[in-house]
């Protein structure tokens, strides 16, 4: 049973930082992605960021520069540090661990980020 538990969400003023982080447990494959995605009311789910097992990383365009993605992969971690928050930023955050040979896809349960103006 793969579990993902999310941590770091909270209410921030514009221009501020928060850090996410999600830890991974349960037989998990070392070939992954890991990532985050995230769904402000009325809206689909979005990716924000995703980080391979090889440290290759690919972010959406409307954080890129102000969010950075990492992972430890000894430990099953991945870490969303985020700056420079906008109104637009907020949203429920998830994790995600995805495994490319398997197709298996895991999701933590969300963390509230509400950045106000």
């Amino acid at each position: 049973q793969v579990q993902l538990v999310e941590s770091g969400g909270g209410l921030v003023q514009a221009g501020g930082s928060l850090r996410l982080s999600c830890a991974a447990s349960g037989s998990i494959s070392s070939i992954n992605a890991m990532g985050w995605y995230r769904q402000a009311p009325g809206k689909q789910r979005e990716l924000v960021a995703y980080i391979n097992s090889g440290g290759s990383t690919n972010y959406a365009d409307s954080v890129k520069g102000r969010f950075t993605i990492s992972r430890d992969n000894a430990k099953n971690t991945v870490d969303l540090q985020m700056n420079s928050l906008k109104p637009e930023d907020t949203a429920v955050y998830y994790c995600n661990v995805f495994e490319p040979y398997t197709l298996a896809n895991y999701w933590g349960q969300g963390t509230q980020v509400t950045v106000s103006s």
